[in-house]
């Protein structure tokens, strides 16, 4: 995907340190198959929403294939 977004389901944060710059490990997968195949990124705190927690709904913004920000998706209590 060169530039979209993607509606997933988070399953995990896991804050990470390299070298004293704080990222997350953020494991999602596909909301079309939630037992389906998990996938992971890694991105800056200041790229997500804060709050989220497993289980919620996200939205994937993507730019080059690559994750470039995690935002809460929509709410199924519509």
């Amino acid at each position: 995907m060169l530039k979209g977004t993607r509606l997933a389901i988070l399953r995990r944060v896991q804050p990470i340190s390299i070298h004293g710059q704080v990222s997350c490990d953020v494991s999602f997968c596909d909301s079309d198959d939630p037992d389906g195949q998990v996938h992971t990124a890694r991105v800056g705190p200041e790229a997500m929403t804060p709050g989220l927690e497993p289980g919620d709904s996200i939205l994937l913004e993507y730019l080059l294939g690559v994750v470039t920000s995690i935002t809460r998706g929509p709410s199924e209590k519509a």
